[in-house]
């Protein structure tokens, strides 16, 4: 499948979930694929994607996922996704299950093109039937990872965005489950919005506990100890590295025990 043609495709398939698309998107050092944006409450979730049309013999490295983090940290992108005609690494594979990486192979490609063409008439430029005959019969490559002495374990992903408006599914129940875990990941993994979170649940509890005891000693305990408790625990969740995990815990716990000192002077 020629490389354009897959680009055009993914950028589909994201539009139809809600998604921003900007396709060959520039940086200062980079040229991505696909840059797609998606619009919340809470602020702008950013997507990442890079599409490579390797032929069967490649497989998609290690140093690939690499690139495409050092992009996202520059955007401020929440999410990395790499697609390929092909295969990945068992390396690859294994880092973006510890990354939050989202890797879709040549089967997983074919099975989202069966489910997207349940759901759309046609795509883009050519039929959807056409589309996934090419993932059949892909000629062109470019080697930049390693050629394949036998067969790899595959991974097959059925879904590129999980996104509750428009499923990638037939299934719409099974679906809408799916599609509220990475987007509340994301949410949490903005500090401005863990920060928020933190701040009102703290706020609740205490606000709650004062219904026993009037100490203002007490309350205020309570709002410092239910604060950490909240701040480490929740970004616990999100990120997997421990230096990340105190270095965001221990702000999210100072700037809400800030904007506890604001609103008692406030009021």
């Amino acid at each position: 499948m020629e490389k354009n043609r897959l680009v055009k495709f993914v950028a589909k398939v994201m539009e139809e979930s809600g998604f921003k698309v900007y396709q060959n998107f520039k940086t200062s050092r980079h040229m991505i694929d696909i840059y797609g944006v998606l619009p919340t409450v809470l602020g702008d979730i950013g997507v990442v994607v890079a599409c490579k049309n390797y032929d069967e013999r490649w497989e998609v490295g290690l140093d690939v996922l690499k690139e495409m983090e050092m992009v996202a940290k520059t955007l401020k992108a929440s999410k990395v996704v790499v697609v390929t005609t092909s295969y990945f690494t068992k390396s690859a594979i294994n880092y973006a299950g510890r990354r939050n990486i989202k890797i879709v192979d040549k089967e997983g490609l074919i099975t989202m093109a069966k489910n997207f063409s349940g759901n759309s008439a046609s795509i883009s430029e050519p039929n959807s039937d056409v589309v996934m005959d090419e993932f059949e019969d892909d000629e062109e490559y470019i080697p930049s990872s390693k050629p394949i002495s036998k067969p790899k374990s595959r991974v097959v992903t059925t879904g590129l965005i999980n996104r509750g408006k428009q499923s990638l599914s037939k299934k719409s129940g099974q679906s809408s489950a799916i599609s509220i875990g990475p987007i509340i990941k994301a949410i949490l993994k903005n500090i401005i919005a863990l920060i928020i979170i933190v701040f009102l649940l703290s706020s609740l509890a205490a606000y709650l506990i004062s219904f026993g005891y009037k100490n203002t000693a007490v309350l205020g305990v309570s709002k410092i100890l239910i604060s950490a408790l909240l701040a480490y625990g929740i970004v616990a969740l999100v990120e997997k590295d421990a230096a990340k995990m105190l270095t965001k815990g221990t702000t999210v716990f100072i700037v809400t025990m800030i904007m506890h000192v604001i609103i008692i002077i406030l009021t």
